[in-house]
């Protein structure tokens, strides 16, 4: 079974308040320094305390999207899912859903963390930059 190719979106068709966000892994016992090649950029809506806007995303699914960065792995993309904020990834079989540990009230703010649950760990990412599309 093939999988239709995602239809591009344009910037220019999205609410203002939609952010490219990029998380790094952030330091950890295995990465001491943390990891920038281990991440992950995300395209979401911001409200004016730079939390993910529902409101907006439930308007803007399709383009609420993530790219998940990982040293030597080709990227793997999915979406950016509400309720518990999952990471799901739509045309990778086999690869488990990662979730936004307490994404609704994150501020999605260059310098801040978040964590993401990844199989049975969590990681913590720092927000490195939250940029207009």
């Amino acid at each position: 079974m093939t999988t239709a190719p995602q239809k591009p979106i344009l910037n220019t068709s999205l609410p203002p308040q939609f952010r490219k966000i990029r998380l790094e892994l952030a330091r950890e016992p295995d990465h001491p320094e943390g990891d920038a090649g281990a991440g992950y950029v995300m395209v979401a809506p911001l409200d004016d305390d730079y939390r993910i806007d529902q409101k907006l995303w439930r308007a803007n699914r399709e383009a609420c999207r993530v790219v998940r960065l990982r040293p030597d792995e080709e990227y793997i993309l999915g979406h950016l899912q509400g309720g518990g904020w999952v990471l799901h990834y739509d045309g990778a079989p086999g690869t488990p859903d990662e979730i936004g540990f307490h994404f609704k009230d994150e501020h999605f703010v260059a310098g801040e963390y978040v964590s993401i649950g990844e199989g049975d760990k969590m990681h913590t990412y720092r927000v490195t930059m939250v940029s207009r599309l």
